[in-house]
């Protein structure tokens, strides 16, 4: 059976959970242990100098501050070796490592896919380092690769990335000034981009207290109104906050009001509504097209351990083509995922799924193929119907 990354991980970290428990014993009992000869020692030290100068030792003294130092040259070996039985334990977390984890991917990679799309590839990778807003490096890259860069694409990174950083440190005005502007496009595309900015602004000021009351109140009648027929709900809530204010919102219904991941929301919140309006991905295609490889990877990398064990690597030929199915989870599903029964292709918007009337489904162009003078046998059950019965459907 195929172990999948997180069993993986979970086996490496076991071992570093031994290794923690172990070092958290030694230390407890290390430190237990060598408090009591350090307070040994001291109360033989003291000892010593409250004697007379002209003291001689007894004999039974003398028998004393040799048990002494046999105590601490034991103490000192058995530290040493539950020390060196810690390494031990350490070296296993290595070696959980490279059994969990491969790290030879040569075997999974193709040099020639990227033979002739090499310039493709730069380009990608300097868009993801604009839209991180490293402009900096993405123009060296664009400088070194050969790629010629229209200032006008730089333009909306740089601004997407310097309000992104206003609204983590908790400044809403560039986020408002730009929805403001974009006003018009955001409610064509139903957007609460604009209302979610000033109901946060809103509840900063309640938060303050009694003396921001009369500033709160003057701010919902200039902005909060616009927005009553689509969030009359919220802005009731809202409102309502005024009558906890000598009494703090904290102790009131609407103390979900205060919740912080609220500023975490509008992050994600205006990502979303600005990329969209732009035209852009949320996600930068390289990004996504890196954690996808990582998904499939351990797949890839038992598939082709076996392919060699077997000898038959001769089946991994195509470019575009892997020699199995990986599911990826439902976050990176772009397109259909009917693949027609017949023709075992996938289907696209030329050649989208039909359900025929017994209920079974195949792809346009089968349907398209198994007519015969107006008449089509399901090719899975004996049912002959019309194939201008069959309707389209969507998955």
């Amino acid at each position: 059976m195929r172990k999948t990354i997180m069993e993986a991980c979970n086996a490496v970290e076991r071992e570093v959970d031994k290794v923690l428990l172990k070092f958290g014993a030694i230390n407890e009992h290390a430190d237990t242990v060598l408090r009591d000869l350090i307070n040994h020692i001291e109360s033989l030290k003291k000892e010593l100098e409250d004697a007379p100068a002209d003291h001689e030792l007894t004999p039974g003294q003398i028998q004393v501050l040799k048990q002494a130092m046999t105590k601490v040259r034991d103490t000192v070996q058995r530290l040493a070796t539950d020390h060196r039985d810690l390494h031990s334990t350490v070296s296993k977390v290595g070696k959980a490592i490279d059994r969990n984890f491969i790290a030879d991917f040569a075997g999974t990679s193709r040099e020639d896919v990227f033979s002739d799309k090499t310039h493709l590839l730069n380009q990608v990778i300097c868009q993801h380092f604009y839209r991180q807003g490293m402009l900096d490096i993405a123009d060296e890259l664009a400088a070194e690769a050969g790629i010629m860069t229209d200032e006008s694409k730089k333009k909306p990174f740089t601004e997407l990335n310097y309000i992104l950083d206003c609204l983590k440190q908790r400044n809403l005005e560039p986020a408002l000034e730009w929805a403001r502007n974009h006003r018009e496009a955001l409610l064509a595309q139903n957007s609460s981009l604009e209302f979610k900015l000033h109901r946060l602004h809103f509840i900063r000021l309640v938060q303050q207290g009694p003396s921001k009351q009369a500033e709160a109140i003057m701010y919902a009648r200039k902005n909060l109104t616009q927005f009553v027929t689509r969030h009359e709900k919220e802005v009731q809530a809202l409102m309502g906050t005024l009558l906890y204010l000598p009494y703090g919102i904290q102790s009131s219904p609407y103390r979900y009001l205060l919740d912080p991941t609220r500023w975490l929301d509008i992050h994600d919140v205006f990502t979303k509504e600005a990329c969209t309006l732009l035209g852009l991905s949320v996600d930068s295609p390289l990004s996504v097209c890196i954690n996808a490889g990582c998904t499939a990877l351990p797949a890839l990398l038992n598939i082709k351990q076996v392919m060699q064990q077997r000898q038959v690597t001769g089946i991994w030929n195509g470019k575009d083509e892997l020699p199995i199915e990986i599911d990826l989870g439902k976050q990176s599903r772009y397109h259909s995922v009917f693949a027609c029964p017949i023709l075992r292709q996938q289907s696209t918007e030329n050649n989208p799924p039909m359900k025929l009337v017994c209920g079974h489904v195949i792809s346009r162009d089968a349907l398209n193929k198994l007519t015969n003078s107006n008449k089509l046998k399901c090719p899975y059950c004996p049912v002959e119907q019309n194939p201008e019965d069959a309707r389209l459907i969507y998955f």
